[in-house]
C-alpha cells in the first residue's frame, strides 16, 4: 500500500507539472508570443508585472521537464522497491513452509521409532 500510495502522489505531482508548466510553455515556444505572458515580480509594491522574456520561459520549460523526468525515475523505483519486497516475501514463505516440512518430517520419524521401541 506503502509504494502504490507514494507512485500515486508522484504521478499527480508529475501531472501538475506537466499542466501548468510544460503545456504552457510549449504553447508560449510554439506560438512565440514570449512577452505576453506576465509574471508578478517578488517583492515589489504590489500589482507590479514584468514581461516574461524567452530566455525566462525557455528556462522554466527545461526546468519543468528535469522535475517532470526525476519525478518519473521515483516512479520506477517505488514499483521497483515494491517488486523486490513481494519477490522476497514469497521467498521468505517459502522458505519457512520447508523448514516446517522438514521439521514435521524429522518429528514424525523420531515418534515412530520411540513408538516402535515401546512395543519392543
Amino acid at each position: 500500500m506503502l509504494f502504490d500510495g507514494a507512485s500515486l502522489v508522484l504521478y499527480m505531482c508529475g501531472f501538475v507539472v506537466y499542466m501548468a508548466n510544460i503545456v504552457k510553455g510549449l504553447r508560449v515556444v510554439s506560438g512565440g508570443k514570449y512577452d505576453v505572458e506576465l509574471v508578478e515580480v517578488k517583492g515589489g509594491t504590489g500589482g507590479e508585472e514584468k514581461p516574461l522574456g524567452r530566455d525566462d520561459s525557455l528556462k522554466v520549460l527545461a526546468a519543468s521537464n528535469t522535475i517532470l523526468a526525476l519525478v518519473l525515475v521515483g516512479v520506477l523505483v517505488l514499483q521497483t522497491g515494491q517488486w523486490y519486497a513481494e519477490r522476497k516475501q514469497t521467498q521468505e514463505i517459502e522458505q519457512i513452509r520447508k523448514d516446517k516440512t522438514a521439521a514435521n518430517k524429522g518429528n514424525g520419524s523420531t515418534q515412530r521409532a520411540a513408538s516402535a521401541k515401546k512395543k519392543a
